[in-house]
């Protein structure tokens, strides 16, 4: 029963990511939810403990390369593209000081 419940959370957290991640293009929001559909109808009779744990490896590996590196374009002109960078994405950038100052020793 642990294993189902890991699975639907799994499942419910590629929805939200999903959701997230592809926001306003329905596109891709279709695209990503018939594919997660599809890969765990496809393992839906899968009964084996190890092949269960490597599959929600998998999957949650998935989960998290779609939040943190996924980001959205939109081609503005033929040689433009705006971006819509997601707050979690721009939380690992570091704001570059183009004034250092040296410390006196």
């Amino acid at each position: 029963m642990a294993a189902r419940s890991k699975v639907l959370q799994l499942f419910k957290a590629l929805h939200r990511t999903r959701k997230e991640v592809f926001k306003g293009d329905d596109a891709a929001l279709e695209a990503a939810r018939q594919n997660i559909n599809a890969e765990f109808r496809n393992n839906l009779t899968e009964s084996s403990p190890e092949k269960i744990v490597e599959l929600l490896k998998f999957g949650t590996d998935v989960e998290i390369i779609l939040r943190k590196t996924v980001i959205q374009g939109l081609h503005k002109d033929h040689d433009r593209i705006s971006i819509r960078p997601r707050k979690e994405i721009l939380l690992d950038n570091i704001p570059v000081n183009h004034n250092p100052t040296t410390k006196d020793t």
